[in-house]
């Protein structure tokens, strides 16, 4: 019993660890798009265009479009988990810590590094934060909503959604270059790949049924947290990595 609940806590720190390292790694290779000046991923877009307008900064912005986001939810009826929450907080404050320690760059010669960096990095922030298995970001759940309410595709929704976000963040005075284009053809594979290499082994489900008393197949899978066979409720996390091309991101 003491060993099963020693692998348990593991289990569990380590996917605590992955979530905000991850989130907070989301942020930093925001605020390097930003500092690269070549264009940033469609969320970012908006931020930008909205901290120029506004005056606050860009990471402020991050939070209070992501609670604006998560309060959407509620007509659509998602469920926030422990990393919908910590999402809405957490990156935008890495981005603005990040933005404070890295300064302006000069010259493409770093500029364009940097601008790679912060497409890898977001790759890997995807995959520890999602593998995780915490729940979707705020945006994720607005697309997924969408998906349940109106019955159309996710590329559609997805597609609809980030291209709106984008034209709307441009008129703001968003960043749109070649670190824009660069994002949307390499984060799905980069996403994949790091989807696969951060994925959790779930814990043995003799062990936890042995922990939670259960004695029935249904009783054992409902006392693992490991992937599940059936669907995932609404609001949860990716629990595998999903086909190429087809990465839920945590935005």
């Amino acid at each position: 019993m003491a060993r099963t609940t020693g692998r348990s806590t593991t289990h569990l720190t380590r996917r605590l660890v992955q979530l905000y390292v991850g989130l907070a790694l989301y942020g930093a290779s925001s605020a390097l798009l930003v500092r690269a000046g070549l264009g940033l991923e469609p969320w970012g877009v908006l931020h930008q265009g909205l901290a120029e307008l506004t005056g606050i900064s860009i990471g402020v912005v991050s939070i209070i479009i992501g609670a604006v986001v998560l309060l959407l939810w509620i007509p659509l009826r998602q469920r926030p988990g422990l990393g919908t929450v910590s999402n809405v907080f957490a990156v935008g404050l890495a981005t603005d810590g990040t933005l404070a320690v890295v300064g302006d760059l000069e010259g493409l010669g770093l500029r364009i590094p940097v601008m790679v960096l912060g497409i890898v990095l977001n790759g890997v922030a995807t995959g520890l934060y999602i593998t995780a298995r915490f729940g979707t970001g705020p945006r994720d759940g607005l697309m997924t909503g969408l998906n349940h309410i109106t019955g159309r595709s996710i590329r559609l929704v997805r597609t609809a959604i980030e291209v709106a976000v984008v034209a709307t963040g441009f008129v703001l005075g968003g960043s749109l270059g070649a670190g824009t284009v660069l994002y949307a053809l390499a984060i799905g594979p980069l996403a994949q790949l790091f989807l696969r290499l951060f994925a959790l082994p779930a814990p043995a489900e003799a062990e936890v049924a042995a922990a939670s008393g259960a004695t029935t197949p249904t009783e054992v899978a409902a006392a693992s947290d490991g992937p599940s066979t059936t669907a995932p409720p609404a609001g949860s996390g990716p629990v595998a990595a999903p086909a190429s091309g087809q990465a839920i991101l945590p935005q």
